[in-house]
């Protein structure tokens, strides 16, 4: 593994992981107190470097190993400055995009702003695709929000919050609770409080490249109506959807999405 962190615009650090050689992956994690790159895509480096490519993993802006900033909203054009800037400076000329929940509306915007960075692709329940008031009234972002704004936010809210993102809460380990409720013990109420993501949808019919969907059928936090978002407004979508699976794809049914995940990069990139 080889690790770095980068001073971009505003003076904010962010902090990169990377493993593997090959075509270049980055993976972007999505919000929630404790998030970073390597605790929601731990199940899947391996998979992802023995196939052949290049995994780089970034900590958004108020996550992981990044900057924290206080009294700031944390807005989509925050993240996706920061963390281009970051990849940019790390050298990294042209990827496939991996994003999850915020990830997933990241690499929406970051492949509309800046198509000839983007190769392709991979969506887990990608958000910023409805206007926040939908996403708030999900089950899952209001209790998400509601327990991190508590001043008592505890490592037994950390293990509810968990949960609630996927559909069998056995997949939670207790070394993932305790992993993520570290960083969240660091991490401002801001983040999850003053975040203001725009909508992005408007944007889909500009994205030309290839796309894979995944999405779970028990999903508590993106609607599934963003599957038909992508079908009606993009050219080029294939979408995966599980049963029994909540806001975890990659998580709850890693080897699965692993391997179409891996494959549809090998006819893709």
């Amino acid at each position: 593994m080889k690790e770095a962190t980068y001073r971009v615009a505003g003076g904010y650090d962010i902090h990169i992981r990377e493993f593997g050689q090959g075509p270049v992956v980055v993976f972007f994690h999505g919000s929630g107190p404790g998030a970073s790159g390597i605790s929601n895509f731990r199940q899947n480096v391996d998979a992802f470097v023995e196939a052949g490519y290049r995994v780089v993993l970034p900590d958004l802006i108020g996550y992981g190993s990044s900057s924290k900033p206080e009294g700031i909203d944390y807005t989509l054009t925050l993240f996706v400055d920061t963390v281009y800037d970051a990849l940019r400076q790390h050298g990294i000329e042209k990827a496939s995009l991996v994003g999850n929940s915020l990830g997933g509306g990241i690499a929406i915007e970051i492949a509309a702003v800046h198509p000839d960075f983007v190769e392709n692709m991979i969506l887990m329940a990608p958000g910023c695709i409805e206007e926040l008031d939908v996403y708030f009234a999900m089950p899952g972002i209001a209790n998400m929000r509601s327990s991190f704004g508590s001043p008592d936010f505890s490592e037994a809210d950390q293990r509810r919050l968990n949960e609630s993102l996927v559909y069998d809460p056995a997949m939670v380990t207790d070394e993932l609770v305790a992993e993520r409720f570290a960083v969240s013990k660091t991490q401002p109420k801001d983040v999850i409080v003053r975040m203001r993501t725009h909508n992005v949808r408007p944007r889909l019919p500009e994205l030309k490249m290839p796309i894979q969907l995944f999405w779970g059928r028990d999903e508590a936090f993106m609607p599934l109506t963003g599957i038909d978002y992508f079908f009606e407004a993009c050219e080029d979508v294939r979408c995966v959807t599980f049963s029994k699976v909540g806001h975890w794809v990659q998580l709850e049914r890693a080897a699965e999405f692993n391997r179409y995940a891996t494959g549809f990069l090998d006819e893709h990139c």
